[in-house]
């Protein structure tokens, strides 16, 4: 049996309760959520740090809600090419699809920070802890991408090149490409790093994080068709690229700075 084979066999449908589809890329979001708290919590009492599982709960609840708002927002901000100023109801309809990797980010700093804040936790350090588990999401969330056939890659005569459409041409499995990259790779390196003792200072795992996602992005994207509403953008790059080379440029930038501080991981702020 082919990959193609494999791929026509596979349902974005995981099961139906009567009326109700829940769909494989809404449990990929879910397990993920849940994936990384359990990393947070775990690393947690590895550093001997004083995180309790109430404290993850929150903390995941405020991510969850950013990941989730900043998505969305993101998506309609950066490849919404007009559209959802002329149907500003759409930006609602997230069972439509359109979420951004990039605005998920930016909005699961803001509402994890938030919630983090009113715990009286050292925000640096959840969020090194957070990055961690966060490749786990990544991974199921470009699985259930390639799930859906969708953000599927340039076509390719490589023996593993599948075809999403009715009758197209076998295409690079992109978001297969991400999934390893953005999501196995880059989390055996931060769980790796995360087993000194004592933990590398503060900033050291949100900057690799960072970096390393913008650079695999970044790459991905010459073999990943652009959006079509989008294109290339001058030409010759992609609006996920154009997001991405400043991911490596802050990411390089943390970790000269958590070098050079040497800020110690921390829980509660007394």
């Amino acid at each position: 049996m082919s990959l193609n084979d494999i791929y026509h066999a596979l349902d974005p449908v995981a099961f139906s309760l009567g009326p109700v589809s829940v769909r494989w890329y809404g449990l990929a979001y879910l397990v993920g959520f849940v994936l990384a708290g359990i990393v947070i919590y775990r690393v947690a009492k590895r550093w001997k740090l004083d995180i309790t599982a109430d404290d993850v709960l929150e903390i995941m609840v405020g991510i969850a809600l950013g990941v989730i708002i900043g998505g969305r927002l993101g998506y309609v901000l950066f490849y919404g090419a007009g559209y959802y100023l002329e149907n500003p109801i759409s930006i609602l309809m997230l069972n439509e699809g359109g979420m951004s990797f990039h605005g998920g980010l930016v909005g699961a700093i803001v509402a994890g920070s938030i919630a983090t804040r009113g715990l009286g936790i050292s925000i640096g350090t959840i969020w090194d802890l957070a990055v961690i588990g966060a490749p786990l999401g990544l991974f199921l969330g470009r699985c259930a991408n390639f799930v859906n056939g969708e953000l599927w890659g340039k076509p390719t005569d490589l023996p593993w090149g599948v075809v999403f459409e009715e009758g197209g041409v076998p295409r690079h499995p992109s978001q297969l490409y991400e999934a390893l990259l953005e999501g196995i790779v880059i989390f055996v390196v931060l769980f790796a790093l995360s087993r000194r003792t004592p933990p590398r200072p503060q900033g050291t795992f949100m900057g690799a994080f960072l970096m390393l996602y913008g650079i695999f992005r970044f790459l991905i994207e010459f073999v990943r068709v652009p959006d079509a509403q989008l294109g290339y953008l001058g030409g010759f790059i992609t609006m996920g690229q154009v997001l991405s080379l400043p991911l490596v440029l802050i990411g390089l930038v943390m970790l000269v700075v958590a070098a050079r501080r040497q800020a110690p991981q921390q829980g509660h702020i007394a």
